[in-house]
């Protein structure tokens, strides 16, 4: 149901990769902070990077990009390297595996990619104008992987051609740290493109997950609720921001770090859900606590989650009793990690 927690911690992968994965030919389009993460990411697993600028540039200006990107890549390992994920040692040739090339230089490395991750600035016309470039360079079989976290995939498939291949990847920032990239298909969007880029962000120990065509994806729309709660708990002077911060970090965020969000709601129980969104939509917000219709059905038919044996999940072929102990393991090991676990007195 959920990952176990060493996959979840893994920054990023210290193998080489598989062979026939690393052989394919990635490229990351736009040398800001995502397209660097991404070159990253991809370097560190043993796979040849190209890190393209599509802007066109004088040759002063573009050795400051270029010079910026390579330090800000190496700075990022560095910091690694200095915190024990890697060994410095490997520093240089993870950078060397990324060749960083400006629009003058473009065609070839786009020709002969095989992944294209698209992550210029995130606005429409912006979006239209690197696809109209991109699009007349790439094979035909080239995936398109768009990484924006604002523009749906359905009002891209306009602005590419072979438009099967056309999928979003929503990477998390520091995209070489965090594990989860949400992948966010069209209704044409081709199944081998979705297996065959869910395979290669696995290899590089990433955890892909796929959502329809929805703003806000998965993660965004969860913490923009929260982050919006914590704002207005400061605010009303219910608490500090530094309050506010622990209460996330040692309470909330360490229990989601052990229990997804949905497993959470069928561990403690649906019903629990149930009366709280009723009392808190009555205190505060009728608006904001809004009981969704998936829980008041699953109230009606008693579906409330490990104890009633159904809920989001279906626990009645499952051995309970060990599905808690791993609850336990994942929630102690997370109390490791923090440093707040202490032996009995």
């Amino acid at each position: 149901m959920s990952l176990a927690l060493s996959e979840s911690l893994t920054p990023i992968r210290t193998r080489a990769g598989n062979d026939t994965m690393t052989r394919l030919r990635i490229a990351a389009v736009g040398a800001g902070r995502m397209g660097r993460g991404i070159a990253i990411a991809f370097a560190y697993a043993g796979y040849h990077v190209a890190l393209i600028d599509l802007k066109q540039r004088s040759d002063k200006d573009w050795q400051h990009v270029s010079s910026d990107a390579r330090h800000e890549m190496r700075s990022s390992l560095s910091m690694l390297a200095e915190l024990g994920a890697m060994p410095a040692d490997a520093i240089e040739r993870v950078i060397a595996r990324i060749d960083v090339v400006a629009y003058v230089d473009a065609a070839q490395a786009l020709k002969s990619a095989d992944i294209v991750f698209e992550g210029v600035t995130e606005t429409l016309d912006a979006k239209r104008d690197a696809f109209a470039r991109l699009c007349p360079l790439l094979r035909d079989d080239a995936i398109i992987a768009s990484t924006t976290s604002t523009i749906l995939v359905t009002d891209l498939i306009a602005m590419v051609t072979q438009p099967q291949r056309l999928i979003n990847a929503h990477w998390l920032n520091p995209a070489y740290v965090i594990p989860l990239v949400e992948l966010s298909a069209h209704a044409g969007t081709s199944a081998h493109v979705i297996a065959t880029l869910k395979a290669v962000l696995e290899d590089i120990g990433k955890v892909p997950v796929l959502c329809g065509p929805a703003p806000g994806y998965i993660v965004p729309r969860l913490q923009a609720l929260v982050m919006n709660e914590a704002a207005r708990i400061v605010e009303e002077g219910i608490a500090t921001a530094e309050e506010v911060d622990k209460a996330t970090r040692y309470g909330m965020g360490l229990r989601f770090a052990a229990l997804g969000v949905v497993e959470f709601i069928d561990y403690g129980g649906n019903d629990i859900l149930y009366y709280a969104s009723k009392y808190l939509a009555q205190a505060i917000s009728s608006t904001r606590y809004e009981t969704p219709t998936i829980i008041e059905t699953m109230m009606k038919e008693g579906r409330n989650g490990l104890k009633s044996g159904q809920g989001f999940y279906d626990y009645r072929n499952r051995d309970t009793t060990e599905y808690r102990r791993d609850v336990l393991a994942r929630t102690l090991a997370m109390l490791q990690h923090s440093g707040l676990q202490r032996p009995p007195r």
